[in-house]
């Protein structure tokens, strides 16, 4: 395998375009660019012993996303029978080892996380989890989530992605995002979720506002993601209105701080502690599948 950073990566390619992941860290998409130029950022020295804390590239969150709560306490889940388990910030699957297949034309990989005697501690469910992605062409990336419940009890979860798209700070004004249409919500910092309330579906980037903000979707999206970069004369559409699709539940909009470069946006199939108040709740059966898919394009801005 290829080395990057004194780490083992596989490495893929369709013309200008170029993929690097790490199966052994999470499954984690490290960076996607474009003649050279980054469409996903990465770090140029990050802490690679603690590789689920790394800011770059598409950390993957499952079974839950970001942080749930138990009568006040942080990282803590309820099950449906009142057991009380402890669960990690974006769940376990972004801090562990993935299993990984390339395809037959080097342009796209699948990697597979299974559940372990670890998992279900935290989460007592035999679940396969999958991430997918292939260059469709030099300017085109296909992501797909792929959950199957592999035991004999009913699984709930929601899982999402957490890309960090490359944005230098000071292009924060005059860059811009397009949203299908939404309600938006946040969680407080004591664990409780606001009520919907109407959203935009025009923002700038240094609208401190989408910080951490939950663009619940409303209904079918009626239009891409799209984020225009005018001093990088290009755009960036993210299409979450794929054929058979799971049906995607919220847009998250999130950065570290005002000098940070880079802006997450991050495409969700429920909110945090969904596992409590049901905001985006999934569950799947005994040997059901359900798939996530989405279709990821740059373009020259007009």
């Amino acid at each position: 395998m290829p080395q990057f950073q004194n780490q083992d990566v596989i490495e893929l390619a369709c013309g200008a375009s170029r993929l690097r992941v790490a199966p052994q860290a999470g499954g984690r998409l490290l960076s996607w660019t474009i003649g050279g130029a980054p469409v996903i950022h990465w770090p140029e020295a990050p802490d690679w012993s603690k590789p689920g804390l790394i800011r770059g590239g598409n950390p993957l969150l499952f079974p839950f996303i970001a942080r749930q709560w138990v009568d006040g306490r942080v990282g803590q889940w309820r099950d449906a029978q009142g057991v009380v388990r402890e669960i990690p910030l974006h769940g376990f699957a972004r801090d562990l080892p993935f299993v990984a297949q390339i395809e037959s034309q080097r342009d796209g990989v699948r990697m597979t996380l299974s559940d372990s005697a670890s998992t279900r501690e935290m989460y007592p469910f035999n679940f396969r989890f999958e991430a997918a992605y292939r260059l469709a062409d030099e300017t085109t990336l296909d992501v797909a989530l792929t959950t199957t419940n592999t035991g004999d009890a009913r699984m709930p979860y929601y899982a999402g992605h957490h890309f960090y798209f490359a944005l230098p700070h000071t292009q924060r004004g005059e860059t811009t995002i397009t949203l299908p249409r939404n309600v938006h919500r946040r969680q407080l910092p004591d664990g409780t979720t606001t009520k919907a309330a109407p959203g935009e579906t025009h923002y700038r980037f240094d609208d401190t506002q989408i910080i951490d903000r939950f663009h619940c979707l409303d209904g079918e999206p009626d239009v891409p993601v799209r984020i225009e970069m005018p001093s990088q004369q290009r755009a960036i559409e993210i299409d979450l209105r794929r054929p058979g699709s799971a049906a995607w539940y919220a847009v998250t909009t999130w950065t570290l701080a005002s000098d940070s470069d880079f802006y997450c946006i991050e495409p969700w199939l429920g909110l945090p502690d969904a596992i409590h108040t049901g905001l985006g709740l999934r569950w799947l059966e005994p040997g059901q599948t359900q798939k996530a898919e989405l279709r990821m394009r740059v373009s020259a801005l007009r």
